[in-house]
């Protein structure tokens, strides 16, 4: 009887050979888990970090990720940020597009401008005559120095500004602050304003601030896309009140916030940063 052996075939050319099964190996003991308090430590130090982290990217992100339609309001926090209620962008006429669609290649606002101004924060006092409503190029013009209103008038006659609609509140702190939106017959005409009161790389001084800087802390954050901002302090040594001021230009229209305050502290930037964002977010 002839013996038979059985032999295992040969692997196909250009395959690797199974490697044997490793012997299951006894799970490692789980490491113990941190007490609760410390957990509730590292999640309360996570989320500082978070808030410390700056009003720039973590907060542009946050806005500019939600729809346009639901632009939520940014909570005090421990950096000193005002408390803005949920904002959200007025209604259009029938077939009237947004400034930045496809259908608005002049990027014009058709909505009412009174409803695009930022409203004021949680504790604030409204300006009676700054309440949200139209007002005068004469009280726009009134936050300029007087050397140079005569200037500016020349320039809104050259640029024609259509609407100027303003809001003004004062919070507990006495941080003064006023925002103007100024809309013009187009997008040049907004633009060529901007660079005749900014063209020297500062602006035109306010009243209060003889002299103005560029804001050095100020890198655009939350902007939104297709707009630009341009932020200035008051140059030390500052007078009664540090004076602030920022502008937008969006389309048609102009934006100049203004926050002052009187006393050695001065103004704070993380509130004047974060209200231009908001007011950015409103216009774009």
């Amino acid at each position: 009887m002839t013996e038979q052996t059985t032999e295992t075939p040969a692997a196909p050319a250009g395959t690797v050979p199974a490697a044997p099964t490793p012997a299951p190996q006894a799970p490692e003991p789980p490491s113990p888990k941190p007490p609760r308090h410390v957990l509730r430590a590292v999640a309360r130090w996570t989320a500082a970090v978070l808030v410390c982290g700056g009003l720039g990217a973590g907060t542009a992100f946050g806005i500019t990720s939600m729809e346009r339609t639901d632009v939520p309001g940014l909570a005090t926090g421990s950096d000193s940020r005002w408390d803005y209620p949920e904002l959200s962008l007025p209604a259009l006429p029938a077939g009237s597009p947004r400034p930045y669609s496809d259908g608005n290649v002049a990027e014009i606002h058709h909505a009412d401008l009174r409803r695009l101004l930022l409203p004021a924060p949680a504790g604030a006092t409204v300006d009676k005559k700054l309440d949200g409503g139209w007002v005068s190029t004469e009280q726009f013009l009134s936050e300029y120095v007087k050397g140079k209103r005569s200037d500016i008038t020349h320039i809104l006659k050259d640029s024609a500004p259509r609407h100027v609609a303003a809001r003004g509140w004062t919070m507990p702190d006495g941080t003064s602050t006023r925002i103007y939106l100024v809309q013009f017959n187009s997008t040049a005409f907004a633009q060529y304003f901007m660079d005749s009161i900014a063209g020297n790389g500062s602006g035109v001084p306010l009243v209060g601030a003889p002299e103005t800087l560029l804001d050095e802390g100020w890198n655009g954050a939350g902007k939104v896309e297709r707009t630009a901002s341009y932020a200035y302090d008051e140059a030390k040594p500052y007078g009664e009140a540090q004076v602030r001021q920022g502008y937008l230009v969006a389309g048609d229209t102009l934006a100049l916030v203004v926050q002052s305050r009187e006393g050695k502290e001065g103004t704070e930037s993380v509130p004047f940063h974060q209200t231009l964002i908001l007011q950015n977010q409103l216009l774009g």
